[in-house]
């Protein structure tokens, strides 16, 4: 303690004594704004500060490139010497930050009248990458970046100008253009000091995000620049490689795009990367991987074809848990309240009816095959690995999904009349077996909960023959269907049956509300309850009927 107070002492009353306990080769400790020398400073009284310091100068480029171009003002005294290390602000208030920034006497450039489409980033044209890179080194700082936030606050860096110019185009053009012109000052002013001494001062305005910005700065340093990759992630890298393209940055955008290209992405990073690949144009060569992965490259009407091949799959598909999830996968992407973005050749309406007409054929073979009505001399190729309640089974639920599609897609009108011109269908509905004919009433059982519930829209002529065909097959089958649900909800299949059957003209409406009335009257629980239905029925049909005629009568 003694030894280190002696030379902490020591240290105090002899600034630029030697001292023993530094291990590296310099004399004195170096200079930094950590540790400033105590010097006193020599202050002037009734002089006015020198106005050429607050002057702005001219060397600015755009940021992660949406921004125009400013200048900068006077520096910040927070400043970063290396990547990585950001100094505090100067406790000294006495410290003149300045003294090595020398005034440029050229006009300030006025650039915000330039429209957007005149910034780096709105251009028209897309810049193109290619890859020649060089070599970073390290040495004397003497170029400051000022960055400055599109929502408040700024960071400064202080950085080697030959780092810059051997990474940054953009940044090389500047600098070569600041040293041109300040070359030119000192041959003309003999007092303009050592051109060694001058900082380069470019100011980035309107950077939206400061860290990105840095990090890509720091990537100009580094010597394994896809190891720091590893470290920052995908998201974040996607951000450097607009900043890199931005800037001009070579080596950076390649690895960038090589390690984007190598990871996974999440929806979001890939929502990104298809943004930047609009604005900037890569080199083919670099980016043909990433585009790939980006982007279909095939026939327009590759996806229709696989959309329609993936509806076929799964009308034939054996396994039923297999065929379950397809199914759910399936409408998920199709269905117009998909969160996907889907193209407007994904699958057409003639291609769901196709299979619709396809599942329907197959229907009807299996319900003759249960019915032993079949032709002889009719060869037909029956799966004995499967009985024939779950194949017929399977076929109704191929048909539901569909019809689920068509409705989703509100084009199930057509349907409506397929299903009412089943003839076959309905012939053998009377001589199966109660276990299997309700199948059929399953899908009977949507349509009406579709129209009942102002789903599916179609004419009165379609709903007449629909309830004329189905009606009586669907109270015979409502017991079973109650015993074997499988989705339907039975409360509102009772519901969607009374208003469909009041949306018919009086006459067609008496008809069945009758047939309804006497079957309800001998099976009870059996039958449908369309009870609050037939009220509003007979109160149409009767007391305001009567009213009217009383009042026309008056």
């Amino acid at each position: 303690m003694a030894q280190s107070n002696h030379i902490r002492q020591c240290s105090t009353s002899h600034p630029r004594r030697r001292r023993s306990s530094w291990c590296c080769s310099f004399a004195v400790q170096p200079s930094s704004p950590e540790n400033r020398p105590f010097t006193k400073p020599a202050f002037r009284k009734n002089k006015k500060p020198d106005s050429s310091v607050s002057k702005p100068g001219p060397y600015s480029v755009p940021n992660s490139p949406k921004s125009g171009l400013n200048f900068v003002g006077r520096i910040d005294p927070r400043r970063m010497l290396s990547p990585g290390r950001v100094s505090p602000i100067d406790s000294d208030p006495t410290a003149d930050t300045t003294r090595d920034i020398i005034p440029d006497p050229s006009p300030q450039v006025d650039l915000s009248s330039k429209s957007r489409s005149e910034s780096f980033r709105g251009r028209s044209e897309r810049r193109s990458f290619s890859d020649t890179g060089s070599d970073s080194g390290r040495g004397v700082f003497d170029t400051r970046l000022n960055l400055r936030g599109r929502n408040g606050g700024g960071l400064v860096l202080e950085l080697n100008s030959e780092v810059l110019i051997a990474n940054s185009e953009v940044f090389a053009g500047l600098i070569f253009e600041y040293r041109k012109k300040l070359g030119s000052k000192c041959n003309s002013n003999e007092d303009g000091g050592n051109l060694s001494r001058k900082i380069c001062r470019i100011e980035v305005p309107d950077v939206e995000n400061l860290g990105i910005f840095r990090d890509t700065i720091e990537l100009m340093f580094e010597e394994d620049i896809a190891k720091r990759l590893l470290k920052i992630g995908a998201y974040r890298a996607i951000d450097i490689l607009e900043v890199s393209a931005g800037i001009m940055f070579t080596k950076g955008v390649l690895s960038c795009l090589k390690y984007l290209e190598a990871v996974p992405w999440t929806e979001e990073e890939e929502d990104k990367l298809r943004n930047l690949f609009t604005v900037f144009k890569f080199d083919d060569t670099t980016a043909r991987d990433i585009l790939a992965r980006l982007h279909l490259l095939s026939s327009e009407d590759s996806q229709q074809n696989l959309a329609r091949q993936l509806v076929w799959s799964i009308t034939t598909c054996a396994d039923a848990n297999a065929r379950n999830e397809l199914k759910s996968l399936v409408k998920g992407l199709l269905c117009k309240s998909s969160v996907y973005e889907k193209d407007q050749h994904d699958l057409t309406k003639e291609d769901l009816y196709d299979v619709c007409h396809s599942c329907l054929g197959s229907l009807v073979s299996l319900m003759e095959e249960a019915s032993d009505i079949i032709p002889q001399g009719t060869v037909v190729k029956k799966e004995t690995s499967k009985p024939l309640i779950g194949r017929i089974s399977r076929q109704v639920d191929n048909i539901i999904w569909l019809l689920e599609i068509l409705l989703d897609r509100q084009i199930g009108e057509e349907f409506v009349g397929m299903w009412a011109d089943q003839v076959d269908l309905l012939k053998m509905h009377e001589s199966t077996s109660p276990m299997i004919r309700y199948e059929l009433s399953r899908v009977s059982a949507i349509l009406f909960i579709a129209m009942g519930t102002r789903k599916l829209h179609c004419r009165s002529e379609a709903r007449a023959l629909l309830l004329q065909a189905w009606f009586g097959p669907m109270l015979l089958d409502f017991g079973w269907l109650q015993r074997c649900k499988k989705g339907l909800d039975m409360k509102a299949l009772e519901e969607a049956m009374g208003q469909t059957l009041l949306t018919l003209p009086m006459k067609q409406q008496y008809m069945l509300f009758t047939e309804w009335f006497g079957y309800f009257s001998k099976h009870g629980t059996e039958c449908p309850n369309l009870s609050k239905a037939f009220q509003i029925w007979w109160r149409r049909s009767f007391l305001r009927g009567s009213e009217t005629h009383a009042i026309e009568s008056r």
